[in-house]
């Protein structure tokens, strides 16, 4: 693997990252949802991971006053267990941190085990339940939020 580059997510992006969320998820935003987010939403932030010359994960953020939402994180299953996704959320706290946000908040799949893990290790913590929040499959998310202690 390359560099790794972590930047601000820009229009060039938008199509990468919309084909990115169809391998990631099952039910996969547009490319004119990513164009909303990034070109039009004056509270979103998105970045992108990019190495080998593609984009091979993102993340965005929703500031809602002093509180970020994390609205979705996706890495290519090529480059996963390589400290990518680790990487997009540091950068997306420390962002969110540096423009006055003070806590976060994401759902996550009740069985996607393996990101709930990576959000522990930012102190996020189980804080409810949205019964049947995925439409794909009715699947429950898990509530998750990281205070400013």
């Amino acid at each position: 693997m390359s560099e790794l580059i972590i930047r601000s997510a820009e229009e060039r992006d938008i199509k990468s990252m919309a084909e990115l969320d169809k391998v990631c998820f099952a039910d996969p935003w547009s490319e004119e949802s990513f164009k909303s987010e990034i070109m039009e939403n004056e509270r979103a932030f998105y970045i992108v991971a990019e190495t080998d010359d593609k984009i091979v994960g993102y993340a965005g953020l929703w500031a809602v006053f002093d509180e970020g939402h994390i609205t979705n994180v996706a890495v290519s299953p090529a480059y996963r267990r390589r400290g990518i996704g680790r990487a997009i959320i540091t950068v997306l706290i420390e962002t969110g941190e540096g423009n006055g946000l003070n806590s976060f908040t994401l759902e996550v799949r009740e069985s996607n085990l393996p990101a709930q893990n990576l959000y522990k290790e930012f102190s996020f913590k189980p804080a409810g339940i949205r019964k049947g929040y995925y439409l794909d499959n009715g699947e429950n998310a898990i509530i998750m939020w990281r205070t400013h202690e």
